[in-house]
């Protein structure tokens, strides 16, 4: 398992290495003039000279990138005038809108990214898992039939038509719940969980139908396996053959899929947050890019990213745990 577990944090650093490559090179080698992109509209000469010489755009391609990865592992400083501004790990550059370190803007949204992302996906494991094993265990019934018809409803809507629904029952017209605003968990744990009901039901209603499609398929796969025909043959009840039996085998394939599902909730909700105005990553993203703010992209990009990767990570370390033969392979 060691051996596993090395192997896996090495390749996710290769792979980190990388993206930051990748991502750079998308962001300021291959535009033509990145500065003056990142400089907008009505940029003077000055002005376009310090965002050059912020951005280290005067230097060769790759002592830009060498102090890129200098900047994101051990810090930056940077030259305003007579004085020296410290930027300390991981330095991902000032927005050029509100002149912030992009890790300072980066932090105050993780956090509400994060807890949408969480939230959601705890209520959707639970409603798709506990809805594929009824399709399971009413198979060939009205019941099966009417639960896969909701699956797949739930396949077929949009995300910010379920998000306008709910906002319009449960705000508008019976004003059971506040218009959501976010409230730190640290702050009021009460409030925070009741202001983003509502968003966490929107993401969970779509998910769910995801992970009840995949456990209602891989109960399904698992029940022909021999040692589930063994246990039947000893006069088991089909309740106890899935609860001891089927659901560790069946359910392993879904970790690596809810660990994908929560990187990319955290990373791309754009919609979902817009909808109900929750200022997380997908938001800032959104910000950055209509003002062209270059930093501000490229710090969400390498983090989206770096989620994306990590999550996998865990996923398999977590899937090489519950099947211990994933480290032969």
């Amino acid at each position: 398992m060691i051996g596993y577990l090395a192997r896996r944090l090495i390749g996710a650093v290769v792979v980190l290495l990388a993206l930051s490559a990748i991502v750079y090179g998308l962001f300021y080698a291959a535009p033509s003039n990145p500065a003056l992109l990142a400089c907008g509209k009505g940029c003077t000469p000055d002005r376009l000279a310090v965002v050059k010489s912020s951005l280290g755009l005067d230097k060769p391609l790759v002592d830009q990138y060498l102090s890129f990865l200098h900047g994101i592992f051990f810090g930056h400083d940077y030259s305003s005038g007579p004085s020296v501004r410290k930027c300390p790990a991981p330095c991902l550059g000032y927005s050029f809108e509100t002149d912030q370190p992009v890790t300072s803007i980066l932090s105050s949204a993780l956090p509400v990214s994060a807890s949408l992302a969480l939230g959601a996906m705890a209520l959707s494991l639970l409603l798709g898992i506990g809805s594929g094993l009824v399709t399971v265990l009413s198979r060939r019934r009205w019941l099966d039939h009417a639960l896969n018809a909701v699956v797949l409803a739930g396949y077929a809507t949009p995300v910010f038509l379920v998000a306008l629904v709910l906002l319009i029952i449960f705000c508008s017209d019976l004003q059971w719940l506040p218009f959501p605003t976010y409230v730190p968990l640290t702050q009021n744990p009460a409030e925070w969980a009741r202001n983003l009901l509502l968003p966490w039901t929107a993401l969970a209603l779509i998910q769910a139908a995801a992970y009840a499609r995949m456990t209602r398929a891989q109960t399904l796969e698992t029940l022909g396996e021999d040692h589930v025909r063994t246990a039947r043959a000893y006069g088991l009840s089909e309740r106890r053959v899935i609860g001891r039996h089927v659901l560790r085998g069946a359910l392993t394939p879904l970790v690596t899929m809810a660990a994908i599902d929560l990187a990319q909730v955290m990373t791309s909700a754009v919609l979902t947050e817009t909808m109900f105005g929750l200022p997380g990553i997908g938001q800032t993203l959104v910000g950055a890019v209509g003002s062209t703010d270059l930093p501000v992209i490229v710090g969400v990009t390498v983090t989206a990213g770096t989620i994306y990767i990590l999550a996998n990570a865990f996923a398999d370390i977590l899937y090489a745990a519950i099947d211990p033969r994933v480290e032969l392979a």
